[in-house]
């Protein structure tokens, strides 16, 4: 990919500046040489990584590490990058058991997950505007969700097959950008 095909996705989805980090969280379990003291055989080895802007501090979930590169992940920096924000009312009726928590300082990230998955907790702006029980059963969350969509119905369409519930959208409205957007490459 040449340099001016990148300008495209190299970018904040929400205030477009190029000024990004990707920050590597790795972990590690490896066999230590008796002979050397050196490590040897990897038991086990985990790495995640996060790109994010450093002008609006958002994390940029269009885009991953891959063989030490930063690349977009090709089924959402498109609809995020040249998308709109939408704000979504919605209702998800989930599973009780799919609920790690519903209350203390993390029952929004929790019931946020139970509704959308990782789409929830990293994709998607997602506000729990409140949850109710139905028994012992299901959890029903309320929440209010901006997300990044080219269309009405692209939106509709990422919202249901991240559901990982009963969806209900009670209202979907289409936002501006905010105004760093307007101009081509800003930092």
């Amino acid at each position: 990919m040449d340099a001016v095909d990148a300008l495209a996705w190299l970018r904040c989805y929400r205030c477009w500046s190029t000024d990004l980090e990707v920050q590597v969280h790795y972990e590690g379990i490896h066999r230590v040489d008796p002979q050397t003291g050196e490590r040897a055989e990897v038991v086990d080895e985990v790495q995640e990584a996060v790109v994010q802007c450093l002008a609006c501090m958002h994390d940029q979930p269009h885009l991953g590490l891959h063989d030490g590169r930063v690349s977009p992940i090709e089924d959402r920096w498109e609809r995020m990058v040249a998308g709109q924000p939408w704000v979504a009312s919605c209702v998800v009726a989930v599973d009780a058991e799919d609920v790690e928590s519903c209350s203390g300082p993390e029952a929004g990230d929790a019931l946020s997950f139970a509704a959308f998955g990782d789409h929830g907790t990293r994709e998607f702006f997602t506000h729990v505007r409140f949850h109710k029980h139905e028994g012992d059963t299901r959890v029903v969350v309320h929440l209010l969700v901006e997300l990044y969509a080219r269309s009405r119905e692209e939106a509709i369409q990422v919202l249901e097959e991240a559901s990982r519930g009963t969806l209900e959208i009670t209202s979907l409205a289409k936002e501006e950008r905010p105004p760093a957007a307007a101009g081509g490459n800003r930092h």
